[in-house]
């Protein structure tokens, strides 16, 4: 697990206090030349690619929807454990118990609030590979608010990522595997959805490359405003990331998971959780 940030904020990597510090001690990257900044950028745009590569998949073949479903399960199983056991233990353990409530609620609240706005505007089935997702023709409006509603979904991932450069010096292998593992499925879902609905391949394409765009800068972002942040900050801001994940994982995810695959839905999601938490001991 990422060593976690001092009370008093003493980081436990030289890195911290100079950002172009070179992160050849990263348990991903040893022996990388790479600055902190850079690694975040990377490691953010290889994580949000994974929704490209999951889009490329759902176009060019039609994935049985079981198979995106239990793919779906895993993911989010994956998810959960990193968010518990990543992102949730590291904040209290740097900032305190009241930062990370707070932002926990936070990032949950955001989220929901965010998600039912655009659930009126035709994205509450953007993630689904049924025939839920509305056209344009019969939802105006409806393709910007799907859009908008990818990148609310994957922006917290991102930070998270970046945000991991400042506390323990490294992208923790078992949250960049969450997020790339879950991206798949979630890019597989929604594009087969948008496809059924007769989204351009323009259009399909052009949302999920310009996530993955957007995901590299948020975690860039994410590392270069909180690399010399309070601790208490630092764990807000960790904090509000694992609440709107688990706000999406609950809104979103999941449900996609169960309609189609109900019976095994708990099992696979129980199996994508002892996953993550293996690799999370064994990198740790």
């Amino acid at each position: 697990m990422s060593p976690p940030l001092n009370a008093d904020n003493n980081r436990k990597d030289p890195s911290y206090e100079n950002p172009d510090k070179r992160a050849d001690n990263s348990p991903i990257g040893r022996g990388c030349v790479m600055p902190a900044w850079l690694l975040a950028w990377m490691w953010g745009t290889i994580a949000g690619g994974a929704l490209v590569v999951g889009c490329g998949l759902a176009w060019k073949w039609k994935i049985p929807s079981k198979v995106v479903s239990s793919v779906m399960s895993f993911g989010a199983g994956v998810l959960i454990s990193a968010l518990a056991f990543e992102l949730v233990e590291e904040a209290v353990n740097g900032g305190g118990l009241w930062p990370t409530i707070g932002g926990f609620a936070t990032g949950a609240v955001v989220y929901v609030a965010a998600n039912a706005l655009l659930a009126r505007k035709g994205a509450k089935h953007r993630k689904r590979s049924g025939g839920k997702q509305p056209s344009e023709q019969q939802k105006p409006g409806s393709g910007t608010a799907i859009a908008i509603g990818a990148l609310l979904d994957g922006i917290p991932e991102s930070v998270v990522l970046g945000v991991g450069l400042v506390t323990a010096g490294a992208v923790s292998p078992a949250m960049l595997a969450a997020v790339f593992i879950s991206n798949v499925p979630e890019g597989l879902s929604s594009t087969a959805g948008m496809k059924k609905a007769g989204r351009s391949a323009t259009y399909v394409f052009g949302v999920w490359v310009g996530i993955a765009v957007v995901s590299g800068l948020a975690a860039l972002i994410g590392f270069l405003v909180l690399q010399d942040a309070p601790a208490e900050v630092v764990a807000f801001i960790t904090a509000v990331a694992a609440g709107a994940i688990l706000a999406m994982l609950a809104d979103t995810m999941i449900p996609e998971a169960f309609e189609e695959h109900h019976l095994l839905t708990g099992l696979i999601a129980a199996v994508g959780f002892l996953a993550a938490f293996t690799v999370d001991q064994v990198g740790g």
